[in-house]
């Protein structure tokens, strides 16, 4: 599991490594002192312990940001105040944690954290707001820009969403590739490709840009030998 700890105060942050290194220790672990950092990594993450009061950017601007990037991520805020709990809640806060840290609360948090996280990964989704429409990503075959918006191709349907391609790269997981600036492709439903075009299991053939066909190849062998599926 993929777990990042946002706090300015060092002791704090250190004192919460340690407690979820103890209880989940085969997580990865990132520490960022500001969000600013958290931003700027640019890295996916499953769960996010986030301080509200630090320098700069604050918990709330930078959680607003990440969920422009990551709808999927698990917030957990941490703060010594409560005002901020209605913000929390309309970002789809997890949990509000007060400080100082009760370990014993801390360690049933990250639990119940932890088993929310681990359903997320297993049925990921794209939730489109200006249409109020949540996708299963596993359904999403293909996504193509067409000048403002873009349309999503599923088995059983298209839709058609203003969107940018970058936010929509963003927000879904590994398992879609940027084949060409104009596609995103589910990499588990690809059955054929070539140097020019990948073919989708429901027979529509996108490009795939010249100069990416080796990154593309690498990407996909290491999605196939990590759990993808395979449809070849």
């Amino acid at each position: 599991m993929e777990i990042a700890v946002v706090d300015d105060e060092k002791a704090i942050r250190e004192h919460i490594c340690a407690l979820i290194k103890k209880q989940q220790p085969g997580s990865h672990i990132e520490a960022y002192t500001v969000g600013e950092e958290l931003l700027a990594s640019q890295k996916r993450f499953d769960l996010v312990f986030l301080d509200i009061q630090m320098e700069g950017m604050n918990g709330i601007e930078a959680a607003k940001k990440l969920r422009e990037q990551q709808t999927d991520t698990v917030l957990v805020f941490i703060t010594g105040i409560k005002d901020y709990v209605f913000d929390a809640l309309d970002l789809y806060a997890f949990q509000y944690l007060l400080k100082p840290i009760d370990e014993r609360k801390f360690a049933e948090a990250l639990e119940r954290a932890a088993r929310e996280a681990a359903s997320k990964k297993e049925r990921r989704v794209l939730f489109i707001k200006s249409r109020n429409l949540t996708l299963d990503q596993s359904e999403i075959l293909y996504i193509e820009s067409r000048a403002k918006k873009a349309e999503i191709h599923t088995a059983r349907q298209t839709i058609e969403i203003y969107a940018a391609m970058d936010e929509l790269e963003g927000q879904l997981g590994e398992e879609f590739y940027r084949c060409h600036r104009a596609y995103l492709v589910n990499m588990d439903c690809i059955t054929e490709y070539d140097s020019q075009s990948i073919t989708l299991t429901n027979g529509d053939r996108v490009y795939l840009t010249k100069k990416k066909y080796g990154e593309f190849v690498k990407a996909y062998m290491w999605h196939l030998q990590n759990g993808g599926v395979s449809s070849v």
